[in-house]
């Protein structure tokens, strides 16, 4: 579809079109399915990911290993009566974002955006900015059709995969993803879009992938919640006229390069970082050992 975000860019400002109709048009030129067809698919992934943020905030979901779960719920209750330092708008994107992975975890429908164990950023950021902004749902659509663009590009010039490239490749790319879609939905222009994915990047190169007991749990459900915070902090710089010294593809380039040549340990092996400490070797053996359902490894959840 596209090799680059210059050529996106291009395309849009060329023709005086948005980000998400070039990747629209893109996409019913090489799938031959009609635009109605397309928006509609669209928007099916969209009420799955307005169900799994809801439930997440709406009763504590635990995981099936024990090791994780109930603290989006947790949040979502303090901010009720506490003012965040965050803000209202973060705050919520920061709850949101927690319970789309722990409902992940807990063996829930999400939409992997674009995996799994990252796909709680781009619908907590568009779902918190439609309840803070009045965004209609074609309005969220279109964004998610931005978002698909620029993970088209990342993919075809590095990866998504924290096997691959680490967790700077899943977390950041999802808000990469995350921040050109928002950008765009709060007015921005390609250039500002594209922008916002190189700030993005930047802010999230070299991020390892250190899953305790091999599990998309901890850190990957608080590191949605910093995914969506590096989103947000992107796309107030992008829209303000802050650009990146170093484009948007050679920023993409950049965590290629990081990824290939990350130590094995640091690319989902659960070898290293933090599943190599001390408790995250207990909480393996304890997954390990024990039956997945019944596991508990205390009342305060760890994920």
């Amino acid at each position: 579809m596209f090799d680059s975000l210059a050529e996106m860019v291009a395309q849009a400002e060329n023709r005086g079109l948005p980000l998400h109709e070039i990747v629209l048009q893109a996409e019913m030129a090489h799938s031959g399915k009609p635009r109605a067809q397309l928006r509609s698919r669209m928007k099916e992934r969209l009420d799955v990911m307005r169900r799994a943020a809801d439930e997440g905030v709406s009763r504590p979901v635990m995981s099936l290993s024990g090791i994780s779960g109930g603290n989006a719920y947790r949040f979502w209750q303090w901010l009720a009566d506490h003012e965040p330092l965050t803000g209202p708008i973060l705050s919520r994107a920061v709850a949101r974002a927690m319970a789309v992975n722990e409902v992940n975890a807990g063996m829930g429908c999400i939409v992997a955006t674009p995996t799994a164990g990252s796909a709680g950023i781009l619908p907590a950021v568009l779902l918190t900015l439609q309840e803070a902004r009045g965004f209609d749902d074609e309005a969220l659509v279109d964004a998610l059709f931005t978002a698909a663009g620029i993970g088209v590009v990342i993919i075809r010039r590095a990866s998504v995969s924290g096997a691959a490239g680490g967790c700077q490749a899943e977390t950041g790319s999802a808000a990469a993803m995350a921040a050109a879609a928002a950008t765009e939905l709060l007015g921005g222009t390609p250039r500002q879009a594209a922008q916002a994915v190189a700030i993005t990047l930047k802010n999230m190169l070299g991020l390892v992938c250190d899953p305790v007991a091999g599990l998309v749990e901890v850190p990957c459900v608080k590191r949605n919640a910093a995914g969506a915070a590096q989103c947000f902090i992107a796309v107030d710089l992008a829209l303000a006229g802050v650009e990146s010294v170093i484009p948007p593809d050679e920023v993409i380039d950049a965590m290629a390069s990081i990824g290939r040549h990350m130590d094995e340990r640091f690319k989902e092996t659960a070898l290293g970082g933090l599943a190599a400490t001390p408790t995250g070797r207990r909480l393996a053996q304890i997954v390990l050992s024990a039956n997945p359902f019944t596991v508990s490894v205390g009342s305060q959840s760890t994920g």
